[in-house]
């Protein structure tokens, strides 16, 4: 077997336990999420130390260690991540867009669009926060079909 397939089936499995395993999901996600948060604020801080990036670094490294260690609180509120993910990344690709950072301009663009994406994706969570997982979990099968097809 050929990485992809190897990676197709893993996804699919995956993608098969967001669906099966919702309230699973939504945990895993909460701690996915908030390391995610941490690691994006520490690479913001780091890339320039301008006060906006570190600023809105410290805000996404303290979200972030929030979701890590309050899952039981935030499970409730899971599509709310989505809306504090898509503001963060928003003022992050602003940040990038008017600073002189190494950050590329067109990265800074699809940072601000993915940022609004999110955004949306948080107005369907929120009435239903098993949405997301069972979302997440049907895009892991279809990516996960494209890769072992491949």
């Amino acid at each position: 077997m050929e990485s992809n397939q190897i990676s197709g089936l893993l996804s699919i499995i995956l993608g098969l336990i967001f669906i099966i395993c919702p309230i699973f999901s939504t945990a895993f996600l909460s701690i996915l999420i908030g390391l995610s948060l941490v690691f994006f604020g520490i690479a913001l801080i780091l890339s320039g130390f301008s006060a906006v990036n570190i600023i809105v670094g410290i805000l996404a490294i303290i979200v972030g260690l929030v979701f890590v260690f309050n899952i039981t609180a935030l499970s409730f509120i899971f599509g709310l991540q989505f809306y504090i993910i898509g503001i963060l990344m928003v003022l992050a690709g602003i940040v990038g867009l008017i600073s002189d950072t190494q950050i590329g301009k067109l990265a800074s663009v699809l940072i601000i669009v993915l940022g609004i994406i999110s955004f949306a994706l948080g107005g369907f969570s929120i009435d239903q926060p098993l949405f997301a997982a069972i979302l997440i979990g049907v895009a892991l099968i279809i990516q996960g079909v494209r890769l072992y097809l491949e």
